[in-house]
């Protein structure tokens, strides 16, 4: 029996208005300097090179299947099957739910749900729900890292950048560390669970069951024993292969416009804004990662006109693309979830 969706009360359909004039501000507030370059932009987007655009949406393209993949490695963790294009579809409209209002929960349990009704079961459908951030923010910190020490080198990193990202860090390395703690205490780690799952029941005024959040975690214990004994290597795989072929993209709109950068100068201008709006409440880093990328790419010496176009055309291809696609796919992961009886699939 499926449920009925709630309706929203004006009090949050205004709040999502207020959302959306928050993002329309920081971003106009972030890019209007950029626009005072706006007639070298606009013979930049002339000059453009249509091969290498072209390439770089199917390394974007690319970089989704990479997304699929881990997915696909995680459920493979718990023994079961899943294709790829089935991953990468349930992958990228979840993410599009998340961004349009779902918030990573809302992400997590329409991904969960797909794939339940795809055919994984609980253990694998819950790996492969809430594990691909987990292994995307390890690869981006590792790029981030390496950006990091070459601001650092040409003395292009201000202190205030600084700051934000070593704060990111440190609470990357924090989540790290308590999943590790939890990993060697794990009564203690259940025991706390358990308290702010029922603390948030109570909020909600839902009522709560201990024994589904004990069974929770005690799939996610085996699944972690799982990845310790080598299940890792598939999905850090495929998080690897999203982002290689996701810097590949911008990459390529630099060579598209003439101005081909070194490695250094990419990875400093890549990794950093991405993991920067990893701590924003904004959805997708919506503002922050464009003004940031822009204000590093244009202190590494990169024109401003040049910066604007290859920026703006990233984030299109990277992001307002596939969240289009991601909710377009989403009647359809529906339609197929409707002719299945989720709740007979396997435990």
């Amino acid at each position: 029996m499926r449920e009925t969706p709630a309706v929203k009360s004006p009090r949050a359909r205004g709040l999502r208005y207020v959302m959306a004039l928050v993002l329309m501000g920081v971003a106009v507030h972030v890019l209007v300097p950029q626009i005072a370059t706006a007639e070298r932009s606009i013979a930049v987007i002339r000059s453009m090179a249509p091969a290498a655009v072209a390439f770089a949406a199917v390394t974007q393209l690319c970089s989704y299947l990479g997304s699929g993949l881990l997915v696909q490695a995680l459920v493979a963790v718990t023994g079961q099957k899943l294709a790829l294009l089935r991953g990468t579809e349930v992958f990228t409209a979840a993410v599009s739910v998340g961004l349009s209002g779902g918030g990573p929960a809302g992400s997590v349990a329409a991904s969960y749900h797909w794939l339940r009704c795809s055919g994984v079961g609980a253990e694998g459908a819950a790996l492969a729900a809430s594990l691909p951030t987990v292994f995307y923010d390890v690869t981006l910190a590792f790029v981030s890292v390496f950006g990091l020490i070459h601001l650092l080198i040409v003395h292009e990193l201000s202190a205030l950048q600084a700051a934000a990202f070593g704060l990111t860090l440190s609470a990357l390395l924090l989540i790290a560390a308590l999943a590790a703690w939890g990993a060697r205490n794990r009564p203690r780690l259940t025991a706390l669970v358990v308290r702010l799952a029922a603390r948030w029941a109570a909020i909600r005024r839902r009522q709560y069951d201990r024994a589904i959040t004990e069974a929770t975690a005690e799939r996610w214990f085996r699944a972690w024993d799982t990845l310790r004994t080598g299940g890792w290597r598939g999905p850090l795989l495929g998080a690897a292969l999203n982002t290689v072929f996701d810097m590949l993209t911008l990459y390529l709109l630099f060579v598209a416009v003439g101005h081909a950068v070194s490695p250094g100068v990419l990875l400093a201008g890549y990794g950093l804004p991405l993991l920067l709006s990893k701590v924003t409440f904004l959805p997708g880093g919506v503002g922050i990662v464009e003004g940031t990328m822009a204000a590093l790419y244009n202190g590494l010496g990169v024109p401003g006109g040049v910066t604007v176009v290859v920026v703006l055309t990233y984030r299109l291809l990277s992001f307002w693309l596939p969240l289009v696609a991601g909710l377009a796919l989403v009647p359809y992961l529906q339609h197929v979830a409707g002719g299945a009886n989720c709740s007979s699939l396997g435990k």
